[in-house]
């Protein structure tokens, strides 16, 4: 090969590697700058970051509880109930042995949870947790000696009792809040003593509100239904909102099933709580009637020319029906001008009368319409 074209090749070469010196020194740069923008844009790792639930801090309920648990306590009970014998129910048995002249008692203890809401020493709890209670103690968190407390007023139907210990400036108090205004899905906090168990709390959420429910012989109506863990010895405890308010009287559980509990509401309690602290009991308006919704079967009965109204089954002695003249079988379908379709409805309307109030009834008898005029009266104890 002549000398000048060899000149010429290498210089062509070298040109050519410069070039390819030159691209892949770009390339690896681009590459470089590629895995450092895809390593900066990995979100950061965080260590150590406390989850918490929706609308709650950390140590949102921890505050809460430590403000209001000085303010719940365990109360122990001591009834006395008669016993007998079974072997005495065999008339065989009773042959030989014959029936003692003296009845034979026996001592059980209670358990149950309750709060302070004055400073004046009066403590809200359920009225089966002190039914029949001969002797009655509450325990305070921080006092090593429990202290006797007296029953000042209780109402069987609504299940609330009012206790009376005595008053200091230094008793721990928890605000009463509204029922009505917590809605379904709010945080709720459960306090008290379940199994003797000081202290203990649960916490959930509003599952429902005016559940009506039926346990043994009482019934309840508008209770609050939560999942917090409510079990026996919680009754009588408070459930509170996320501002430590009191929102409900823990009362009842559905031992069949898990997650449902219920309280009494605040808006309940707040209605016959002066009557239970100045009377001993609740004042209840009062008809004297025994009565049952119109069916379609009871409206061809009487011939009524609707399916709705209430039948009077029953009017009791005594009572402001019968001083009124109000008979069995009348219907009723309006007081003081309000349209009644069914008890509930009648309930109450009674209910929001004080005693003493007028009340104008209209009805219908043999067909025809006719108002009757009566004056409320207090329902008496022995007429539930």
């Amino acid at each position: 090969m002549p000398k000048t074209s060899k000149s010429k090749f290498s210089i062509i070469f070298t040109v050519l590697l410069v070039i390819l010196l030159v691209f892949a020194a770009g390339c690896t740069k681009e590459g470089n700058n590629e895995q450092s923008e895809n390593k900066n844009s990995q979100p950061p790792i965080s260590e150590g970051v406390e989850m918490s639930l929706p609308g709650v801090g950390p140590n949102t309920i921890a505050e809460i509880v430590e403000a209001a648990s000085p303010a719940v306590v365990k109360i122990e009970t001591v009834v006395i109930e008669e016993t007998q014998n079974p072997f005495l129910n065999d008339p065989f048995f009773r042959q030989f042995f014959g029936v003692p002249q003296q009845p034979q008692y026996q001592e059980r203890t209670g358990l149950g949870s309750g709060f302070i809401i004055s400073q004046e020493g009066y403590i809200l709890t359920n009225e089966h947790v002190v039914d029949g209670a001969k002797e009655i103690q509450v325990r305070i968190k921080g006092r090593d000696k429990p202290v006797p407390a007296k029953v000042i007023g209780a109402d069987f139907d609504l299940d609330l009792a009012v206790l009376k210990i005595p008053g200091s400036k230094d008793l721990p108090t928890l605000k009463m809040g509204s029922s009505e205004q917590i809605r379904v899905g709010n945080w709720v906090i459960a306090i008290g003593s379940p199994y003797g168990l000081e202290d203990t709390v649960t916490v959930g959420v509003i599952s429902a509100k005016e559940r009506p429910v039926s346990v043994q012989d009482r019934h309840y109506k508008h209770l609050l239904q939560t999942d917090a863990s409510i079990n026996p010895g919680n009754s009588g405890g408070p459930l509170l909102n996320l501002q430590g308010e009191v929102v409900g009287i823990n009362t009842a559980v559905n031992a069949q099933a898990q997650g449902i509990g219920f309280a009494i509401p605040t808006s309940t309690v707040k209605e016959v709580l002066d009557d239970l602290i100045e009377e001993g009991r609740v004042v209840r308006p009062w008809m004297g009637v025994q009565i049952q919704t119109v069916t379609p079967d009871l409206a061809q009965y009487f011939r009524l020319n609707q399916d709705w109204g209430v039948v009077i089954t029953m009017v009791l002695r005594g009572s402001p029906a019968e001083k009124s003249g109000l008979k069995t079988g009348d219907v009723i379908v309006a007081l003081d001008g309000e349209r009644v379709e069914n008890t509930d409805k009648l309930t109450d309307i009674v209910r929001a009368k004080q005693v003493g109030d007028p009340l104008e009834v209209e009805i219908i008898r043999d067909g025809k319409r006719a108002q009757v005029k009566l004056i409320v009266e207090e329902r008496p104890a022995d007429s539930r």
